[in-house]
């Protein structure tokens, strides 16, 4: 063993007790072949004090679950969180200037955790939400968070053009939050806060299922397939 790796282990985060359970819910893989009607999805968005995943930080996050081809609205979750330095151009557009109520780091840890479980988590465009939920929780020993995505934009984009598609001729302007929701028939109600951006794409994953249904995709195995 090097000074280096001397180092890293002193440096190592000790997994909080909340994070190790989190991490024994996977322990074994969903079945390839449950039906997509038996799936538990926790549709989520957060909102950030600006757009760069390396500076940035997330101020609020909202969640709601969607079973059986239904939104469970008795499921919905809103968190906010106080930033280090918060971005005068985002508050334009998500419009939080929040002074109280907010929840711990530690406490926004446990709650999403406990709250994701072994869902599936659906976002649009998963990559940025996802990224910087793992950048909150790593100070509590999160390495990755284990739930398989489902980015709604890459989903429409399947559904629409194919599962081979060639990326270079998709504008992925058409596929924006706004646009699908436009091209699907869903009001653009309470948008450009987590909670209300959760709820459309919520609302816009249904609209995808039931096109994946008419397509022949019935299964976890069918939707996960890249």
């Amino acid at each position: 063993m090097g000074w280096l790796d001397l180092f890293k282990k002193k440096d190592a985060i000790v997994p909080s007790s909340f994070v190790l359970d989190y991490e024994s819910l996977f322990s074994e893989r969903i079945a390839k072949s449950l039906p997509i009607s038996q799936l538990i999805f926790t549709v989520l968005d957060t909102e950030t004090t600006g757009l760069s995943s390396k500076t940035d930080e997330i101020i609020s996050y909202g969640a709601i679950k969607v079973q059986q081809y239904r939104l469970k609205v008795n499921s919905v979750k809103e968190f906010y969180l106080k930033p280090r330095n918060q971005d005068k151009r985002a508050v334009k557009i998500h419009g939080l200037v929040k002074n109280e109520g907010f929840l711990s780091q530690e406490d926004f840890a446990k709650s999403l955790l406990n709250d994701i479980g072994r869902t599936i988590l659906v976002a649009h465009h998963a990559g940025f939400d996802i990224h910087m939920l793992e950048k909150a929780l790593r100070g509590f020993g999160l390495k990755k968070i284990l739930n398989p995505v489902i980015d709604t934009l890459d989903l429409a984009i399947r559904l629409e053009v194919g599962l081979h598609h060639n990326p270079r001729l998709i504008n992925r302007m058409d596929y924006s939050l706004d646009k699908l929701c436009g091209r699907y028939g869903i009001a653009l109600d309470d948008r450009h806060t987590a909670s209300g951006d959760a709820f459309l794409t919520a609302q816009l994953l249904l609209k995808l299922l039931k096109v994946a249904e008419r397509s022949g995709i019935k299964t976890y195995g069918d939707l996960m397939r890249r």
